[in-house]
């Protein structure tokens, strides 16, 4: 299991008319949460993309348990469940101030090809990342 916490401070613009956090920005945060997981790897987007290899997201989903508000610091810990075959599963837990958890989700994205926009092995560089990573445990 390779798992990595990230904090964002909700924003004003991020929140909707009842002063919530509007349901579009979970896959904002989580994307960000995603991101410094691949960066705690010692790799990051960039360098994969640069190999050769996009990852467009192909399923998500979150179960929303209790709203974010405006200025308030959440905890998103982010766990890198599965590769399998060219599948990348990643899931979350955000929990706000009070260590509520407040919020589910769980994203997959594809490793596709870049040239032929077909699905692909997954990145080497990430792979080696991982496996020397001292954050990697079994996956």
């Amino acid at each position: 299991m390779i798992s990595h916490q990230c904090k964002i401070r909700v924003l004003y613009p991020d929140t909707d008319k009842m002063g919530y956090v509007h349901h579009s920005n979970y896959a904002r945060y989580c994307e960000k949460a995603r991101w410094e997981l691949l960066r705690e790897l010692g790799i990051t987007y960039k360098e994969i993309e640069d190999s050769g290899i996009m990852l467009p997201v192909v399923g998500m989903s979150f179960k929303y348990l209790k709203p974010a508000v405006y200025d308030e610091l959440l905890l998103i810990e982010t766990e890198l469940k599965e590769i399998k075959g060219p599948l990348i599963k990643f899931v979350y837990s955000i929990f706000n101030e009070e260590n509520e958890l407040i919020n589910k989700g769980e994203t997959t994205l594809a490793f596709v090809n870049a040239e032929t926009r077909k699905p692909c092995h997954p990145s080497l560089l990430l792979l080696k990342a991982i496996n020397e990573s001292p954050i990697s445990k079994d996956l």
